[in-house]
């Protein structure tokens, strides 16, 4: 009886070991970021195959000032970008015409209008070689 008694005791120590380990990892929402952060609008991989991709910024629109983007895995030619915004105005074609080298930034990119809600941004570009792999692209904006 004494060994099944501190059997069940061990045992309900360590679920509690796991309750408690439990509640303390938990994953938090991420924020909108404060004002003159970078925030993280959206990744896509630019393939060999294809031409341009497309960023559809999710969840509620917010405002913001200039983009910029990081390129990782592979280098990649980035031709021009389309921002279309979500008043539902003209999109705007920004020339980038810029080779940017793996773990490379673009420039920072001023909006037209000042701070403007996005909807897409559609990324066209040229990848250097089948043999560079895919390169990620992920979109930052700030406010």
């Amino acid at each position: 009886m004494k060994k099944i008694t501190t059997v069940m005791i061990t045992l309900l120590l360590v679920l509690a070991g796991f309750t408690t380990t439990a509640q303390q990892v938990q994953v938090k929402q991420p924020r909108a970021g404060a004002p003159g952060t970078w925030r993280l609008l959206g990744t896509t991989q630019a393939k060999f195959v294809a031409d341009h991709d497309i960023i559809v910024i999710a969840g509620p629109h917010d405002f913001f000032r200039r983009l910029k983007f990081k390129v990782t895995d592979a280098p990649l030619n980035l031709q021009r970008m389309v921002v279309t915004y979500d008043d539902g105005g003209l999109p705007e074609k920004i020339d980038v015409r810029y080779n940017i080298p793996q773990g490379g930034e673009s420039r920072v990119i001023d909006l037209r209008g000042g701070k403007r809600k996005l909807r897409t941004v559609e990324f066209w570009y040229k990848t250097n070689g089948v043999l560079n792999g895919r390169a990620d692209v992920t979109l930052f904006g700030i406010k």
